[in-house]
């Protein structure tokens, strides 16, 4: 190509990079993408004005923060299932006390706008490159002589109106309420009685006829967050020095959690237990919801911001209804079951069952009528037929592999529901096999079906579960966090295989 002819291609393709970047910006600040946040269903749009805001709906005031970049990040909350505002506003203290797994989903939902804008801007910008070329030299000085002719400038004028008409930046907005509104500290919105914890500088919300009883909803909620906050703080930290068994060479720990019911701030609590005894996997026994509805996201996805780099199995407990919750998990990375085996901790074999007052199991899902016990008589088949023996048994209640214990096909079930630490306890089978079965704790300390609070409700528990070196368990020691921030500490239990005192 000659000079005379690079020269042009060169400044059209430097007008294409142009037209790419500016196509790039508009599309990121116009894309948006709707994701589960905080319990609602939230649209996400990015600004460049580094703010945060979060607009809560017409009941509620706004809240804006000063981002620590150029790009911010426009929150709209949607629909949720709260029923009242006291219920609302508490959830948020408390999502608040724990957000990183809300942040980094919503700094996901910014980064997919941004590279999805990004292709398509490098799309729009190498059309007039690619059609520059395909004209080529002689079809082109055609056109640029046509625009000297009359038939040329109109079509000229046409090329610029039609953008114009598209934008119609002549057409503003109606004044609205919000435009009324100012910005104030959060801390000049509650007054001087409600001391503010020092997370909250720089937060401000917007003025409107907000009520004394909004008012006293938002004071409310930063005294659940500060309490929250400090409790599961000091819990984590004085579980860092606990005095737990560490594994001996060769053996493998996991971690048992059951029955969260979405007290997201007993997560980092969990973890740090775990870490104290050299846990290096998790066995998530189900109810980590208490609906099973999409709105419990945040809690799925602050059980997996805890344990993002451990080895990680999980099942549906009866509270997690329907298919969101297990396949939440399963896209999150969590091992899952379908009524086959897989290698588990350590490299024995874990088989794990969706309880079946959830989503049944496996096949069995389509059929109807089956009753607790018959699955239990399933879930037996098929470890009896496991032709590697089943390490683990992973189950919601520990009862569904009483029959699978009876046929002495496993060596351990595990499980929860029931909200109290229960075993381990021996069972003698078939051929005189020996196996166990534990009931940990509510890792939530959930009286009932909801864990949400400035502190557990009751004993929040979780266990640790000891693998030798061909992957069968070896031991079980289970930990609880008192509703006082004390820890109960139980001795390890070991499991043994050959002639124990079976009850």
């Amino acid at each position: 190509m000659s000079r005379t002819r690079l020269i042009p291609t060169v400044a059209v393709a430097v007008g294409c990079l142009v037209v790419a970047v500016v196509a790039t910006v508009t599309l990121f600040l116009s894309g948006s993408r709707t994701i589960v946040v905080a319990s609602h269903d939230a649209t996400v749009q990015p600004t460049l004005d580094g703010d945060v805001v979060v607009r809560t709906g017409p009941l509620l005031p706004d809240v804006r923060r000063q981002g620590d970049g150029p790009v911010g990040v426009e929150l709209v909350l949607g629909k949720t299932e709260a029923v009242s505002a006291d219920e609302l506003i508490d959830r948020y203290a408390f999502i608040a006390s724990q957000p990183e797994a809300q942040v980094a989903k919503v700094e996901a939902a910014v980064r997919d706008i941004a590279v999805s804008a990004a292709i398509r801007g490098l799309g729009i910008g190498l059309v007039p490159l690619a059609v520059w070329l395909l004209l080529g030299p002689h079809r082109r000085g055609e056109l640029f002589r046509g625009l000297r002719t009359r038939r040329g400038a109109v079509a000229g004028v046409l090329l610029v109106a039609l953008p114009l008409a598209l934008w119609q930046p002549w057409d503003g907005d109606a004044e609205t309420q919000e435009a009324e509104q100012d910005w104030i500290p959060l801390g000049t919105f509650l007054g001087a009685a409600v001391p503010l914890p020092s997370e909250a500088d720089g937060i401000e919300v917007r003025t409107g006829p907000t009520t004394t009883q909004t008012r006293r909803l938002i004071g409310s909620a930063v005294s659940t967050y500060d309490k929250s906050k400090a409790f599961y703080a000091e819990a984590a930290e004085a579980a860092a020095d606990l005095e737990l068994r560490r594994p001996e060479e060769g053996e493998t720990v996991a971690l048992l959690v059951s029955d969260r019911h979405d007290n997201i701030g007993m997560d980092p609590v969990a973890r740090a237990i775990g870490d104290a005894g050299g846990a290096t996997a998790v066995l998530d026994a189900g109810d980590d919801t208490s609906t099973g509805q999409p709105w419990e996201a945040f809690s799925l996805d602050s059980l997996d911001g805890a344990f993002d780099d451990l080895d990680r199995w999980a099942i549906a407990g009866n509270h997690d209804n329907g298919p969101f919750v297990i396949g939440y998990l399963a896209d999150l990375g969590w091992t899952t079951f379908d009524g086959e085996p897989a290698d588990g901790p350590g490299g024995g074999l874990v088989l794990g069952v969706d309880d079946p007052r959830a989503s049944g199991l496996g096949d069995w899902r389509e059929e109807t009528g089956l009753s607790f016990t018959e699955v239990g008589e399933r879930l037996a088949d098929a470890a009896c037929a496991s032709e590697e023996r089943i390490a683990t048994l992973l189950v919601h209640d520990a009862n569904l592999g009483r029959e699978t214990l009876a046929r002495g096909c496993a060596d351990l079930v595990v499980g929860g529901h029931t909200h109290v630490q229960r075993g381990p306890e021996a069972v003698l089978g078939e051929d005189g096999q020996v196996g166990w079965t534990y009931t940990n704790g509510t890792t939530g300390g959930a009286a009932y079906a909801i864990a949400v609070g400035s502190k557990p409700r009751r004993d929040a528990g979780v266990s640790l579960v000891t693998y030798g070196e061909d992957g069968r368990p070896v031991g079980v020691q289970p930990v609880r966090l008192q509703t006082d921030g004390t820890f109960v500490v139980g001795d390890f239990a070991p499991l043994e295989y050959a002639g124990p005192e079976v009850g």
